[in-house]
């Protein structure tokens, strides 16, 4: 992936573009977040059209990858889209996922997740705030806090009294072929969808599908839904050949890092000499240490492909984190040339770069960091890349600001506060850099006022 990103505990410095950011689950049941630019972009095709018929502003709406198997889809308060890597698994066609994010889009604009609030606020209102915190502090990079905070926050995710009514559910099916139709898309996915896990139906709640614990599925709600999809003009319309490859392609890069190498060259044997087994495999020779046939194969996809970023970020990863940072610069260099919007991107060439430690390297990288920063603020790992940049140029004040935006962005006001105050000893009184370190005092100050109160 985008250099699947896997925030992972124990590997939280890894956590670039390239590499699925995902972390370890810390309990039975924990969940952590990916992060990659392929298949978030992919994602984002699907989803926005959507959100769009639905009068939802796309920026608003935030959408996140969670490294589970189970096949689940949710949405929380604040706009948020979440969906399991196993959802997508199981998808069998690019129109069925968008069903899916067709109906949870539904949820969101009928506003049932703030109905829901209201009605169970006193159940679960502290669950989700601890969620939250931990949701803050994963996406921040500091992938160990997050995950133990949402571990401890009963998994929020599957929490069976976050479960939508039946009338929610009845409403988010015709707004989700609604919003279909609209887009000029079938909505026969959503039903196919259904009608593939139709079974759940007669299973206890415990031996369901998370996602059909969430939304209760029943056989008139499938009836209705399809006497609706059989009346729109777009019924037959059928996914694209490019949908249908994107779809391809990043069920490989979710196989080739979530599945153990073996499975991965069992799915894609060597005799399937296809794009997308390719790719799986480079990334299980990746994962099983066999650098050569992993190069050997990325190179493959490049020779094919000679213009598509996210194989040169994959070869970036895989030089980078084989102990070869020097060789990973020229692919990550090539694959900002070809996305240069790509923050992940961005941020895993600083990265290699500051490990050249050359005073051209650390300029190069700081200007690729910040040029990230600018895309995603509050990127905690591009904040401490940054720091280290900083650090190794001789600017302690800066890098003391840079740990205090880390800090900040992961929600751990007394740090932030503690180098910022120090930064500013360093800093030109005033300029950007001073004010915003004045901000984040101020904040912090205020929301830590708040936490004491809320404690009493």
């Amino acid at each position: 992936m985008n250099a699947i990103r896997l925030y992972i505990p124990r590997l939280a410095v890894l956590l670039w573009a390239v590499v699925f950011s995902f972390a370890t689950t810390l309990s039975a049941n924990a969940q952590s977040l990916l992060r990659d630019t392929e298949i978030e972009e992919t994602l984002r095709a699907y989803t926005d059209p959507i959100l769009r018929a639905a009068n939802l502003n796309t920026a608003s709406v935030d959408l996140y990858l969670v490294n589970d198997k189970s096949l689940n889809a949710f949405v929380t308060r604040g706009q948020n889209i979440f969906i399991h890597t196993g959802l997508i698994l199981e998808a069998d066609t690019p129109n069925q996922l968008k069903g899916v994010i067709a109906h949870e889009s539904g949820h969101i604009a009928g506003g049932h997740l703030a109905r829901r609030d209201r009605s169970n606020r006193s159940a679960y209102g502290a669950m989700l705030i601890a969620a939250g915190i931990g949701l803050a502090a994963i996406l921040a990079g500091e992938a160990h806090a997050g995950a133990t905070i949402l571990a401890g926050s009963q998994q929020f995710a599957t929490i069976d009294i976050l479960a939508h009514s039946r009338v929610n559910e009845a409403s988010a099916d015709q707004a989700a072929a609604r919003y279909l139709e609209i887009t000029g898309q079938s909505g026969h996915g959503l039903v196919e969808f259904f009608e593939k896990f139709r079974y759940q139906e007669v299973l206890s709640n415990a031996r369901r599908y998370p996602y059909f614990r969430g939304h209760p599925l029943s056989s008139d709600r499938i009836d209705k839904l399809r006497e609706v999809t059989d009346e729109s003009p777009y019924r037959y319309v059928t996914d694209t050949p490019e949908e249908l490859e994107a779809m391809v392609m990043t069920k490989a890069k979710l196989i080739g890092f979530l599945d153990a190498p073996q499975t991965v060259f069992s799915k894609y044997p060597e005799s399937d000499v296809s794009k997308a087994a390719r790719y799986a495999r480079s990334v299980a020779y990746y994962r099983a240490a066999d650098l050569r046939n992993a190069v050997k194969s990325i190179d493959s996809l490049i020779a094919d492909e000679p213009e598509n970023p996210y194989f040169y970020e994959l070869k970036g990863q895989i030089l980078y984190e084989s102990g070869k940072g020097e060789l990973a610069i020229a692919p990550l260099t090539e694959a900002v040339r070809l996305k240069p919007d790509a923050p992940l991107i961005e941020i895993a060439l600083g990265q290699a770069l500051i490990e050249r430690d050359t005073p051209e390297a650390m300029a190069l990288a700081i200007q690729h960091i910040k040029s990230a920063l600018r895309k995603e603020n509050t990127n905690g790992f591009a904040w401490y890349q940054l720091s280290q940049a900083y650090d190794r140029i001789h600017e302690p004040a800066l890098a003391r600001y840079a740990i205090a935006e880390q800090a900040f962005a992961m929600g751990d006001y007394n740090r932030a506060r503690s180098f910022a105050t120090r930064a500013q000893d360093g800093l030109i009184p005033h300029r950007a850099q001073w004010r915003r370190a004045s901000d984040i005092i101020v904040i912090s100050d205020t929301q830590l006022l708040k936490n004491r109160r809320r404690r009493r």
